[in-house]
């Protein structure tokens, strides 16, 4: 353990490995989101019992606060590294305690693009709402504005279909996004 703690495996972004990441004095396993790497500054993670995949950790996890956080955006200085199990000692599971409720990282948010494309398949994004802070509201929102355009399909862009799907949102590219609180994107 302290081999690992000592000399962790550095991270990199791109890498589809869970990471290690410091909560408050405890060491916390966190899964990345892929394709969510924002520059070397901020990830999106979501914490994970540190014995996962096994059933049982999912049970513990569940009852010590793990599930039902959803993705949090992390800043990349709280990353020791790649996760090694040498570091399940050091994580709130072990010492039997519930994470806190603010663990220091706020929610990661989600978006809907609404994208116009050319039977050759390019195109462009029209409109960006964001943000979300749960996935199933941009999903319930894109499955609205999917519905509105078939039934607007003739007077729509000619050429183009027009389709809104879910996404994941930016932070560097914040000013891009409309409001969908403030914003009727079926108008």
């Amino acid at each position: 353990m302290l081999a690992a703690v000592r000399d962790p495996e550095p991270w990199r972004p791109g890498r589809s490995q869970d990471i290690a990441v410091r909560v408050g004095p405890f060491v916390e396993r966190a899964h990345t989101r892929p394709g969510d790497d924002h520059g070397t500054e901020m990830i999106a993670v979501a914490l994970v019992h540190p014995d996962t995949p096994h059933a049982a950790a999912y049970r513990h996890g569940r009852q010590l606060g793990y599930a039902d956080r959803g993705w949090l955006h992390c800043e990349t200085s709280k990353i020791l590294g790649m996760w090694n199990p040498a570091y399940a000692p050091l994580s709130h599971a072990a010492a039997s305690l519930d994470l806190p409720d603010d663990v220091g990282m706020p929610a990661a948010n989600y978006a809907v693009h609404v994208e116009a494309r050319r039977p050759d398949n390019t195109g462009c994004i029209v409109l960006r709402l964001s943000p979300y802070n749960q996935t199933w509201l941009a999903d319930h929102d894109a499955h609205r504005l999917n519905t509105e355009l078939t039934s607007k399909a003739a007077t729509g862009i000619p050429g183009f279909t027009v389709v809104a799907k879910g996404a994941l949102f930016d932070v560097s590219d914040h000013e891009s996004y409309d409001d969908p609180y403030a914003t009727d994107p079926a108008r």
